[in-house]
């Protein structure tokens, strides 16, 4: 008997609402086994052993009527280009990754290198260059299916489906920015297709969803997905070598020379009103000696150009050098946050190293 047959058979010999019993005798009545009849209609199970016709062409219908809903959040009202930053100076990879987003071609990009190098903020500028819309999804251990995809959110009491930033990101043909990927685990599997190039079911209310033209994915990492021997990265994991496999290039973006990072710190200064330049340049030259030291293997704790940033900021703030060095460098150990002051003492000769009672 077909599918439809059995479900008119037990249709007719016992409405819509049926129990095991019923299915039993119905089996008897026509020679087919229990198993093969169940299976059939397993998707209107309603409880152990009770099955009711009418329950998956009521979801059928809610699912329907939910499209009408609002969504949860209406991003397709949405500009979202991000905003140029006058703070920003291009260097390493910026000009490659610039030429894939302007193309609009779909080519999975994967970016890595050490923490505060400006990896997200180098996309979101070519991004906001190029005039693309960027979607970025900070990953972690926790991301799933449901965060990526989308899932049924409740609004105003009805059940809706909301797109997760994947599929927003495959509709208006926007960057997709996976932010610290080697955090995640093996549920961003869930990506394999969409970074195929070829759209994604969404099995939950049965909708095919083919990516728009421009739509592309760019992925950012501390490591290449191989983990963190050194033990730096806690949290990172070795990705699958198929996922990775489907990014055809991996850009390694090292901290900015020097003079680039001083035109950088320049810019922050310029956008904080500090008039100090000379400080600018003393921060770079301590940065750029204590990464040497770091990468010959002398220290373990590095300054990126983001904490130089904070510097700048925290100065900015305090009015006072000794004070913004040594509130952004106490997140380190004890040795090490005092040899990072005495180096700083040794690049900057205006500079007087701090006391416990000068600092608050």
């Amino acid at each position: 008997m077909t599918r439809e047959e059995i479900i008119e058979g037990l249709k007719a010999n016992y409405g819509v609402e049926f129990t095991a019993p019923d299915v039993r005798a119905f089996c008897a009545m026509n020679d087919i086994a229990y198993q093969t009849v169940t299976k059939k209609i397993d998707q209107f199970k309603v409880g152990r052993g009770k099955w009711n016709l009418e329950v998956t062409q009521k979801v059928v219908e809610d699912i329907e009527k939910s499209f009408n809903a609002p969504a949860v959040t209406p991003t397709v009202q949405q500009n979202l280009v991000p905003s140029q930053d006058g703070t920003f100076v291009k260097f390493g990879p910026f000009t490659d990754l610039k030429k894939i987003i302007q193309s609009k071609l779909f080519y999975p990009s994967f970016i890595t290198g050490l923490s505060g190098n400006g990896k997200t903020f180098s996309v979101e500028q070519a991004c906001a260059q190029a005039n693309r819309e960027l979607i970025r999804v900070n990953i972690t251990i926790e991301t799933d299916e449901d965060d990526l995809i989308g899932g049924f959110r409740l609004v105003d009491g009805s059940t809706v489906w909301h797109n997760g930033p994947v599929i927003e990101a495959l509709e208006r043909g926007a960057i997709l920015l996976l932010d610290e990927i080697d955090l995640a685990s093996n549920k961003i599997l869930c990506l394999q297709s969409i970074l195929e190039g070829r759209g994604v079911f969404l099995k939950k209310i049965g909708r095919w969803v083919n990516p728009t033209a421009g739509f592309n994915v760019i992925a950012t990492a501390n490591t290449k997905g191989k983990g963190s021997d050194d033990g730096r990265f806690i949290g990172t994991n070795v990705l699958n070598e198929a996922f990775l496999e489907r990014f055809p290039v991996t850009f390694e973006q090292d901290y900015p020379a020097p003079s680039i990072e001083n035109k950088i710190l320049k810019n922050v200064a310029d956008s904080l009103n500090v008039k100090d330049i000379e400080f600018c340049k003393r921060l770079v030259d301590w940065g750029d000696i204590i990464r040497k030291t770091f990468y010959d293997g002398g220290i373990e704790e590095i300054i990126s150009t983001r904490r130089l940033v904070h510097i700048l900021r925290a100065y900015s703030i305090f009015k006072d050098k000794a004070k913004a060095i040594k509130v952004c460098v106490n997140r380190f150990d004890e040795e090490t946050k005092q040899s990072f002051l005495e180096l700083y003492d040794k690049v900057d000769a205006d500079f007087e190293l701090p006391t416990d009672k000068e600092v608050v």
